[in-house]
Order: structure tokens, then sequence, then C-alpha cells
């Protein structure tokens, strides 16, 4: 947020840029062989690694470690949730500029950060066609993608509590760049451990931007930025990842969908000026100077802890909302990782080809697009958490009408708006879900209590992985039969134990 590197990074800002430089030059030099392999019928495996992909290993090993050095602060972090004073803009302020350039660069970084994941299901079947491996083996990809992911939200989610919450994403960042090459991993191993790696930085960003959010909008507008930010950086980067597909994968192949973390992750490092840190942490660690240059640009002002409203839950009342919140991450995991990451695979046995299915997929997400709006606008006007019952029923349906018969589903329009409705309901429930889960937590803890919610989201994922190791490849009739009863039970919990966060200040909430 201010003009220098040590404003926008710490004290060894040039530490942290040199180490971002050598990753630049690390991902470059692994090029020049993948345009070989392209003019060789864009296959990889079993090819002799040449002395340039070597050196930019090297590069790379040398510059990550670097970088995140260089980003963590040099200060021994103090923080704590002792504070008695709170951060937080007149409910009445509008969004100036700088509230406007924090969402557009999170939204950006959110379908960065989604694009990745979602890239799995559309590169397993041409991976299979190329190391010559059967599906349930494929499986190991998202299975330790997965679990990456779910690492990552934890490992973060922590990191932000601890060092803030800029330097959690810019060390995200670092490694999403990073690990750009794995589409240059000659053997389905390597592949297997940069997809690990790859994942845990992708696991670190959905959790720390909406705790972000939550801390540095105004009250009147947090509830409708945090559910529209999440829900357009979810379905766009779903959009992203399955327009990549359907546009390049068919002329250069699969490995290229995983080249295209790198650029658009120096784009967000470049765009670090105007990711802020919450006001509470730079007081707590007595960075006076960049708290009262952040009062200025987002109208924040410092007012005494509040006292808790009397209907507002007692701490057993917390936890067993928080439950309810890890079961329904948990259940929607399985929906989404289960059913939508193998959807790619089952529309190619239904007999659609790549590009046919890779079309069904990006139209069904353009379809959802539009409802992100309106679960912004039920979340922040209506009920906060009946919007979030709501978007489960959603999904209710679209398992529902995925138990049509085939013959219905070969209709391409309906086959669409079923998929759409699934989309629709589990993009929109995670983009609730999570600032939900923010909201009703303690700053000192917020960045890790979203990212216990976040990782329960990937861990349902990792255990459908492990069943098609197994050999059970869900489908979608099988996935929806399966998963019907757990999302009515689900919408049930929030619907009994949730509480309404609409019109509350943070410090209000925290109290409780």
């Amino acid at each position: 947020m201010g003009d220098t590197n040590t404003s926008i990074i710490g004290e060894r800002g040039r530490w942290f840029w040199l180490g971002c430089a050598l990753i630049s030059v690390g991902v470059l030099l692994h090029l020049p062989m993948l345009a070989m392999a392209h003019r060789m019928g864009s296959h990889f495996s079993q090819m002799p690694t040449d002395p340039e992909m070597l050196v930019g290993m090297a590069a790379i090993a040398l510059g990550v470690p670097l970088a995140c050095w260089g980003a963590v602060p040099a200060r021994h972090p103090r923080h704590a949730d002792s504070a008695g004073t709170d951060y937080e803009a007149r409910d009445d302020l509008p969004l100036n500029r700088w509230h406007v350039a924090v969402l557009l660069v999170l939204t950006l970084g959110l379908v960065i950060d989604v694009m990745k994941p979602a890239t799995l299901g559309f590169v397993l079947p041409g991976l299979r066609a190329e190391y010559g491996i059967t599906q349930s083996t494929a499986a190991l990809l998202p299975l330790v993608a997965l679990t990456g992911t779910t690492v990552g939200s934890l490992l973060w989610g922590w990191l932000a509590d601890v060092y803030g919450r800029r330097v959690s994403i810019l060390l995200s960042t670092i490694l999403f760049a990073a690990t750009a090459i794995c589409g240059a991993m000659p053997t389905f191993g390597w592949n297997l451990v940069m997809c690990f790696l790859m994942g845990s930085s992708a696991g670190g960003m959905l959790p720390v931007v909406y705790t972000l959010l939550t801390e540095v909008m105004p009250p009147r507008h947090r509830s409708w930025v945090l559910v529209l930010v999440g829900g357009f950086g979810l379905v766009g980067g779903y959009l992203a990842a399955s327009g990549a597909a359907h546009a390049f994968e068919p002329t250069y192949g699969w490995r290229v969908l995983w080249l295209q973390g790198f650029p658009t992750g120096l784009l967000l490092l470049a765009l670090a000026r105007f990711i802020p840190e919450t006001p509470r942490f730079l007081a707590e660690q007595g960075r006076t100077a960049e708290l009262q240059r952040m009062q200025r640009r987002f109208g924040l002002e410092s007012r005494p802890r509040a006292a808790a409203p009397a209907d507002l839950p007692s701490p057993s009342g917390h936890r067993q909302l928080n439950a309810a919140l890890i079961v329904t991450a948990l259940c929607w995991s399985l929906v989404n990782f289960g059913l939508l990451l193998w959807l790619p695979s089952d529309l190619r046995t239904r007999g659609f080809s790549a590009d046919i299915a890779t079309g069904i997929l990006a139209k069904s997400s353009l379809l959802a697009l539009p409802t992100v709006a309106i679960a912004a606008l039920c979340y922040a006007r209506l009920s906060s958490k009946w919007t979030l019952v709501a978007t489960i029923l959603v999904t209710l349906v679209g398992l529902v009408g995925a138990l049509l018969p085939a013959s219905l589903l070969s209709f391409q329009p309906l086959l669409i708006t079923v998929i759409a409705l699934l989309i629709v309901g589990t993009n929109g429930t995670i983009a609730v879900l999570l600032p939900y889960a923010a909201e009703n937590t303690t700053l000192g803890r917020r960045g890790r209590a979203t990212g216990l919610v976040a990782g329960s989201s990937k861990f349902g994922g990792v255990a459908v992985q492990v069943a098609a190791l197994a050999g059970f490849i869900p489908t979608l009739v099988g996935a929806a039969v399966t998963l019907i009863i757990p999302t009515a039970i689900t919408a049930g919990m929030i619907a009994w134990l949730g509480r309404e966060t609409r019109g509350r200040t943070l410090g209000e909430l925290e109290a409780g």
C-alpha cells in the first residue's frame, strides 16, 4: 500500500524481489523443452531432462525460500487477541477507490487460485493417455492435490494470524507461480510431487482473502462484498479453467493448462501494493505509520471493543456452530470434488467428445455467474444464515436432476441446466460459507478458523479420491445417489444452529 518495497513487502523487500526473479528465470528455462515436446505431438513423458531444466529447477529451489524469507517481517510477531480496540469504518461510509482496488485485486487472486484445482478435471484424460495409466491410478493426481489444498488451508490460515494477512497471500502466490512447472514434469511421479505443492499454494488464498475482506470493508458493505467477491472469484476460476481447456487443450495438449499459473501469479505479485494489512494486526505489531495511512485511506476509526448483544450464542453455541460449518464444508467437498472434478471424464464416457464436454462445462459456468449477484444481494439484504441454507438447497435440486433418465440427460440443454444447478449451488455455498465462518470468529483466530472450514471443504474430496484408487470411480448418477441425503442434512444443521450476522458489526460478533 505504500510507495516502496519496504512498505509493500517488509524490511527485507529486496530479497523478496530477488527470489521472485529467480523463480521467473527458473520457470522460463522450462519452456524450450515444452516447445520441443509440442513439436513432437505434445508428448513429454520419458524425455530426458535437458541442462536448462536442471538449472531452472535449481533457480526455483533457491528462489522460493529466498522470496518467502524476504516477505516475512523481520520483527518477531507479537500478535494477540487481547487488544481492547476495534478498527472499523462508519456504517454509512461509501466504498472509495482504495476499497475498489482491494476488491478487484483479491477477486483476481481468487480467480487465479481457484483456476488451478479446477484444472485437475481437464488434465486427467490427457494425462492418462500420455502415461498409459488406468483411471484409478490417475486418481492419485487429484488425491495429492486435494491433500495439498487441505494442508495449505490450515497452514496459510495459521500464517495469516501470526504474520499477517498480506504476507500469507504473498507466500501463497510465490508457491503458486513456482509450481507452474508442473506442466514440464516428464514422469507421473514428479507430476504428483508438484501437484501436491501446487495444491498447498492454492489452498491458502481462499480463507485469507475472506479474512482480510471481513476486516477492512465498511459494515454496511461487508456482507455483499464478501459473497460477491467470493462468488465471482470461484465461478470465474472454474470458468477460466474450463475456457482455457476448451481453447488451448485441443491444440497444445493438457500440459499447457498448468503453465497459466506463472503469468497470473506474477500479475498478482505486481499488484501486491494494493493488498492492505488488517488494522488491528498493524496496531498490535506497533506499525503505527502503516496503521495511520490505512485509516486515512479506508476511513477506519478506532473504538472500544463492543459488548455482546444478549441474543448472541454462548461459547458452547459457538462450538456447535463451528461444528455445523465444518460438516457443511465436508459435504460440499464431496459434491464439488467427488462429482464436478470427474465430470469431464464422465461426459466423455457418455459419448461426448473432449471439445463438446469442455464446451458444456463452460456454458454451465456462464449460467452460474448471474446467480452470484443474487446470492450477494440475499446475503446482505435478507439473511446471511438463510442464504447459506438456500445455496445448499440449490445443490440438492441439482443432485436430484442428475437422477433423471439417461435418455433425458442426453438432451444438451437439460444436461447443461443440471450441471449449472450443481455449479451454482456448490459455488454459491462455498462463496457464502467462508464469509459466514469469517464473520463468526474473533480476530486472533479468524485466519485459523476460516482455514479450518476451508480445509474441511477439501478433506471430503481426499476421501473420494482414495475410493477412486480402489476402483470406485465417481459418476454423475452414482455421486448424486450418495450425496442427496448428506446435503439435505447439512441444510438442516445450518437452519437449526446458524445465527444471523447481517447488520452486526465485527465488534458485536467477536464479543459473542
